[in-house]
């Protein structure tokens, strides 16, 4: 049985101009101090990554690896979430999503600037030997979510088969380089739960390379069962981002939120074991299911520090993966097969 690999830490929400969050030397010693192995890279982030670079140069890659080697890290995977919110944008959404990506660039620009980026990562990630490439996709229906007036028909047929096409030679890059592609199902892209998910394997006729990161955070705020999705979906999940929430629905506000800031909606990002996750079945459930990629810190909390939340969060991991059985336990009293035997205790003679 395989074994979870961690305690890992995606460094982008703790990234900043100040020591010893402004480069990846001093990131990742810190990463390393509070017990981390693995650090998951924002390849948007010049401060830490060269993505041009390291897509063109082994050598580039190789001393990355060598630099987080010396603080006893690895790299866990490189992110290009916001590259692939970038490759299928509903213009309403241009304004608001226009620090995602280089500035002055039309609809037509900015599409193939992520496609091009999220290439690079694939790359890159395969000098490296790495096995996943954690993005969002993206979409055109977000708006439509709530049916609310009636979505004319064909309407989210046509938003899949248009996030498919742009999406499928990325897929087949990644392919060719034995790289999965570990969609985050998250609100605010087309593909936010297992029903969509099954509909964008559809579209691009279930390609192999079209996986998930499986982030449980984003199931509680839609009510949706992250334990049983596990079961579901096991075989295609390839990347992991440990992330508590919470859900109180009051008489005032419930899962949309009510437009309020996070601390006072009923949804809420938590610290590892602040929330109400099931930690230890998500564990268990993963484990059952062969997954043996990285277990990634990603913090976001409502009331807590992200340094008070790192702290916590190495040991919290490092707690949960399951050091596998290699044998059974009831081997003790076992034995060779023997034919004979079995016939008789079958009554067959």
């Amino acid at each position: 049985m395989k074994k979870i690999k961690g305690p890992g830490i995606f460094l982008a929400q703790f990234l900043r101009d100040e020591e010893p969050y402004n480069n990846l030397e001093n990131i990742g010693k810190w990463s390393a101090d509070l017990g981390f192995k693995g650090v998951q890279i924002p390849t948007w982030d010049d401060r830490v990554f060269d993505l041009k670079q390291a897509s063109e140069s082994k050598g580039y890659c190789d001393d990355i690896l060598g630099k987080l080697k010396e603080s006893g890290l690895e790299i866990a995977e490189l992110s290009a979430h916001l590259q692939g919110q970038m490759l299928v944008v509903h213009p309403a959404y241009s304004v608001a999503f226009q620090g995602f990506h280089p500035k002055g660039q039309s609809d037509s620009e900015r599409t193939q600037w992520a496609e091009d980026q999220i290439k690079m990562a694939i790359n890159a990630s395969a000098k490296m030997e790495l096995t996943s490439v954690p993005v969002l996709s993206g979409g055109l229906a977000w708006h439509m979510v709530y049916p609310w007036p009636q979505r004319p028909e064909g309407l989210i047929e046509m938003a899949f088969e248009e996030m498919a096409k742009r999406w499928k030679p990325v897929l087949d890059l990644a392919q060719e380089n034995g790289i999965s592609i570990s969609y985050e199902l998250h609100p605010g892209s087309d593909l936010f739960d297992g029903a969509t998910f099954e509909m964008f394997l559809d579209a691009t006729d279930n390609h192999p390379a079209a996986c998930l990161t499986y982030d449980p955070s984003h199931f509680v705020l839609q009510q949706l069962d992250y334990l049983q999705f596990i079961q579901l979906y096991g075989e295609r999940i390839k990347s992991f981002h440990v992330k508590d929430a919470e859900f109180n629905s009051t008489g005032r506000v419930g899962v949309y939120g009510g437009y309020q800031s996070w601390i006072n909606r009923a949804g809420r990002f938590r610290s590892l074991g602040d929330g109400q996750v099931d930690f230890k079945r998500v564990f268990s459930l993963l484990t059952e299911a062969g997954y043996d990629g990285w277990a990634v810190l990603e913090w976001e909390c409502c009331i807590k520090s992200p340094e008070q939340g790192a702290r916590e969060a190495a040991p919290f991991i490092n707690e949960h993966i399951i050091e596998t059985t290699e044998v059974a336990f009831d081997d003790f009293a076992g034995g060779e097969t023997d034919v004979e035997m079995n016939k008789k205790v079958l009554g067959l003679q």
